[in-house]
């Protein structure tokens, strides 16, 4: 038998998500950029001595990654993706492409840019190198996408604790494919009318946990490659954003099967989406943490989640906690992560440790719901270098414990709090900027409620006012018909993109 032949795969990326409803910006310097063997050593999978390490010669190039946010800028944009394109031009000849993209990132007068990004990156890489592509299941998923790539994939849990696990399958896909010799597989897609927020779809209950069950079922069928569904992004106000599978594969007849299962069991679920944990308004959610015996309690600040594209400075929230009485004179603890104000942090650096603050925080970028918040209180913590925050603050305003920090960051993780001095675990109430909780936080709660609060990436999504959706969609209007989910097979790049984006 031959040796196999030893391919040679380019790895770029460029990915954020990107609320339109908030009047914040994503400029070049909010993205993490990894360049050349950079991009190796962050991804475990592809460290030496690991089979996929070892079955092509991989050419890592840029891949630039931002927290979520506002619209990138079309400045940032243009920058990171000239980039990109210098370097896959400079890497020579490929017969890969490996893209890691989020899919909901939104571009200062640019319609879908991850479309035009992959249409810039064909005019270099050429119309016959194979591109596999890892998404986020909230990213947004046109035709005109699906045309440019040859393989994607999109994550399967939300939370999101298959990150690692997408990526990597769809640089397996894509080797797999290469050593396959069937060259370009069939593409089956299936644009779903309904939008929901990530905070009803999760897989963590039903229904999310059934539909998502299903993925990996479609993609076991005989003559299916890769099979995904996308939720889509609610917080971004252009005709892409809605949900859909798409199925890969060389057997039409599976292809075509298993995408419309998938489009049909999330079209059948859209009534039984929910949120993932009690909700109601701020005030009612704290009546019932100070109610309950339960410890600690954590309450999700919604509205304003940097994760999902808030700007992270709305002070809504914080003000109305500080405006409880039982809180203002310490009868209960509380940790409020966080509000991000330089200013203020450099107040609080001034004063020292045990200095007494009179500080305005917040409502620097997003002061639609209220102005800055007066924090008047003990400086308890000061913490300089982190890689997201800048400098970490902690004031002490009564029993309230507020985190603020030079530059936004969400408190995922208990070391977040506990390298500040916070005890999450000992608190009777932790209110974090976060729509569900990511894992640690889940497992470490009592109980928890998530908070309907305003911001750029307000649960309420009627209450935010899209007006480009292609309509009709799910839960804006109501639907007295069966929709067309019946799949529509993509050309690939090398033909014509035929057909409406419908």
């Amino acid at each position: 038998m031959s040796p196999r032949r030893r391919f040679r795969v380019a790895i770029a990326g460029l990915g954020t998500e990107s609320s339109t409803f908030s009047p914040a910006t994503t400029n070049i310097e909010a993205f993490r950029t990894l360049r050349g063997s950079e991009v190796l050593d962050d991804h475990e999978w592809l460290a030496p001595g690991s089979p996929l390490r070892a079955r092509a010669d991989w050419l890592p190039t840029l891949v630039a990654t931002a927290l979520a946010g506002g619209a990138v800028t079309r400045e940032a944009y243009d920058r990171l993706t000239a980039e990109i394109l210098t370097r896959l031009a400079d890497v020579g000849p490929l017969d890969g492409l490996y893209l890691d993209i989020h899919g909901a990132m939104s571009v200062q007068g640019l319609a879908d840019p991850e479309a035009h990004l992959l249409e810039a990156i064909r005019a270099v890489i050429g119309p016959d190198v194979l591109v596999s592509a890892s998404m986020d299941l909230h990213g947004n998923v046109s035709r005109r996408l699906v045309h440019q790539l040859d393989l994607v994939t999109c994550g399967r849990l939300a939370p999101h604790e298959d990150s690692a696990e997408t990526h990597e399958r769809a640089a397996r896909n894509l080797l797999d494919r290469l050593d396959s010799g069937l060259g370009r597989p069939l593409k089956a897609w299936v644009p779903i009318p309904v939008l929901l927020a990530g905070e009803k779809t999760s897989t963590r209950v039903e229904p999310g946990r059934g539909v998502y069950a299903q993925v990996a079922e479609v993609e076991s069928m005989a003559g299916v490659l890769d099979a995904a569904l996308w939720v889509g992004y609610a917080w971004a106000d252009e005709p892409r954003n809605r949900a859909v599978a798409v199925v890969t594969g060389d057997d039409a007849g599976a292809v075509a099967s298993g995408a419309r299962r998938l489009a049909r069991s999330y079209w059948d679920s859209r009534n039984d989406f929910d949120f993932a944990a009690p909700t109601g308004s701020l005030d009612e959610c704290l009546d019932a943490a100070l109610a309950s015996p339960a410890r600690p309690f954590f309450i999700s600040d919604s509205g304003d989640n940097p994760t999902a594209g808030g700007a992270g400075d709305v002070t809504w929230g914080l003000a109305r906690l500080l405006e409880r009485p039982e809180l203002r004179v310490g009868a209960v603890t509380v940790i409020y992560a966080s509000i991000p104000d330089p200013a203020a942090v450099a107040a609080a650096v001034e004063a020292g440790v045990g200095g007494q603050v009179r500080v305005e925080a917040g409502a620097q970028i997003d002061s639609r719901h209220a102005g800055p918040v007066l924090l008047e209180g003990v400086v308890r913590f000061i913490r300089h270098g982190d890689e997201d925050a800048g400098t970490e603050v902690v004031i002490q305003v009564g029993g309230v414990h507020v985190i603020v920090t030079t530059r936004r960051k969400p408190y995922h993780l208990e070391a977040d709090f506990t390298r500040l001095g916070l005890q999450p675990r000992s608190a009777d109430v932790v209110v974090v900027k976060i729509g569900y909780l990511e894992p640690e936080l889940f497992e470490m709660s009592a109980d928890w409620r998530l908070a309907l609060t305003p911001g750029g990436v307000d649960q309420d999504l009627a209450r935010l006012g899209h007006q480009h959706l292609r309509r009709p969609m799910f839960p804006f209007d109501a639907f007295e018909w069966q929709p067309d989910l019946e799949p529509r097979f993509i050309a690939p790049s090398t033909g014509p993109l035929t057909g409406p984006d419908e």
